[in-house]
């Protein structure tokens, strides 16, 4: 995969200052890098799963209409998910989580992509990470054996009920999701690197590991002559 990134920037479409596109596996510390971009660099973060329980919450006629999907198991529309996150599309720095999928989604935003971040984190350290997590289904308290445990083995700290762990988070779940999504995303990654040469790759077990690349990456970029920012 190419390790430059392209400041001609990918898809002419709308041009705000700066936009990133964040890729990665749940559970590879998406929502920790987002955070660390939104402290050092000012972005706003826009995630799909927020725009969509936003609209549910306002009760407004396409909240009804994504609560009556949710509900029903059915995936949301491509035409309703890209409305939301157009309308979201001025922000000056945009930082786009979780959306697109699809190639066919990318070319639809009609977004310009400056750089698309593409964290690659180990299936065994994902696995390992997600499967040391367990819950206290009525409150939904979650406990991680590796840095957050319960007082007692296997039992909630206010109620002292059992825990249990979410078929999801069982080994290997975890590791047909992580087959299923790479298998799935890959065309948008190459899309994002072959195509349109915006592509930036950044390896590691842990967030803060992995930061430590990705934040003097983005210093380069904001500071260089061809910067929005310069």
């Amino acid at each position: 995969m190419r390790r430059g990134v392209g400041r001609a920037a990918g898809r002419c479409g709308r041009r705000r200052a700066y936009a990133a596109v964040l890729l990665g596996a749940p559970g590879g510390g998406k929502g920790t890098i987002s955070k660390y971009l939104v402290r050092d660099f000012g972005f706003e973060v826009v995630s799909t799963g927020d725009l969509l329980r936003a609209e549910v919450a306002k009760g407004s006629a396409l909240g009804r209409e994504v609560e009556g999907l949710l509900k029903a198991g059915a995936l949301v529309p491509d035409e309703i998910v890209l409305d939301l996150v157009k309308q979201e599309a001025t922000k000056e720095r945009l930082l786009l989580d979780g959306f697109p999928r699809t190639v066919s989604q990318a070319k639809a935003l009609d977004v310009t992509v400056d750089v698309a971040v593409k964290l690659d984190v180990p299936f065994q350290v994902i696995i390992d990470r997600l499967s040391n997590r367990w819950i206290h289904a009525p409150s939904g308290r979650t406990y991680a054996y590796d840095f957050n445990p319960p007082k007692v083995d296997g039992r909630d700290d206010l109620t002292g009920e059992p825990l249990a762990q979410r078929d999801d988070d069982k080994p290997d779940t975890v590791r047909t999701r992580l087959e299923t999504y790479w298998a799935n995303i890959q065309p948008l990654v190459d899309y994002y690197d072959l195509e349109l040469n915006v592509l930036r790759s950044f390896a590691g077990s842990e967030s803060k590991v992995i930061y430590k690349e990705i934040h003097p990456f983005f210093q380069r970029q904001f500071s260089s002559s061809s910067s929005p920012f310069s």
